[in-house]
């Protein structure tokens, strides 16, 4: 339910769809949709009072805004599956409604880096019913094309910056019956690296990160924000130059294989399995964090000794 006095769901509240029926049986409409979305704050801008003191734009200008967004995204969408879409979905979660929480998600993480910037969520989760995600299978690809789109128009209108490429996942969820739904979301910074997949192959020990795996081969690797780095994480957090994995041992076989984290003198530190520290020995299975962004040490043969 909303909150008594602001009107707005609270953190990790479940959504209800909206599956009210009109009197002659049919599905309520857009228009029904888009008023029971404001009603619950979903598609209420995240601009602070001082923003809406300061620009002369109304308030309902920019709701209005906000609506006519998520519009064009319904519209879209009908004209990429016609009606079999809306019969699916006719007694379930709406998309224009999955569409108004993904955007409020970003509007409550909005994490401000300067006077005209502010880094968003990029990595979304939707949980529905195992009902409402049958539903939506045959049309996934369809459907996640046009949210991507939706919320790159919506950071273009409140001057959003996404950390790396959007991605939204639909998964199921025991806990919830038809009709409603979760959104997650989280900041996962891009991950640039310049190993080719034969290294990737050979190597007998690799870093996680992000969805992509980094090789590791003596001497090691510099990971960081700036170009000079061998890896690049595009990560508010991160420094330039801000931990070396050290890699020693005898590479050619990869028995006793010693690999090490070494803080270059970073800004925020550099945590090892929770423990902030300068410089430590990594095993199997160490966590590494900088930033925001977590690295998981995964040794590839058995025999290694790490």
């Amino acid at each position: 339910m909303p909150h008594p006095q602001t009107g707005h769901l609270l953190p990790g509240e479940v959504l209800q769809g909206s599956r009210d029926r009109a009197p002659d049986g049919s599905h309520p409409g857009l228009d029904t949709i888009v008023e029971a979305c404001l009603r619950a704050g979903l598609v209420t801008p995240a601009w602070s009072r001082q923003d809406r003191a300061d620009d002369p734009q109304s308030d309902d200008e920019r709701e209005g805004g906000d609506v006519g967004g998520l519009q064009r995204f319904e519209q879209r969408l009908e004209q990429l599956v016609s009606g079999a879409f809306a019969r699916a979905f006719r007694s379930a979660v709406q998309p224009v409604e999955i569409a108004a929480a993904l955007q409020r998600e970003c509007d409550n993480n909005a994490q401000i880096l300067s006077r005209e910037r502010r880094l968003v969520p990029n990595a979304f989760h939707v949980e529905l019913s195992a009902s409402d995600l049958d539903r939506l299978s045959p049309y996934d690809s369809a459907l996640e094309t046009e949210l991507v789109r939706q919320l790159e128009d919506h950071a273009r209108q409140q001057g959003y910056s996404f950390p790396g490429p959007i991605t939204i996942g639909f998964e199921e969820a025991h806990d919830l019956t038809t009709g409603r739904f979760r959104v997650r979301g989280r900041a996962q910074a891009k991950v640039t690296g310049h190993a080719t997949h034969t290294q990737v192959r050979r190597a007998r020990a690799l870093l996680e990160v992000n969805g992509t795996q980094q090789p590791l081969h003596p001497p090691g690797l510099v990971v960081g924000r700036g170009t000079d780095a061998d890896v690049r994480i595009n990560d508010p957090g991160v420094s330039r130059r801000h931990v070396e994995f050290a890699v020693s041992g005898h590479a050619a076989d990869g028995s006793d294989l010693v690999v090490e984290a070494r803080d270059l003198g970073s800004t925020n530190g550099v945590l090892v399995d929770g423990h902030k520290t300068q410089r430590a020995r990594l095993h199997d299975g160490s966590v590494v964090r900088v930033g925001n962004t977590t690295m998981t040490l995964r040794v590839v043969e058995e025999d290694v000794v790490v």
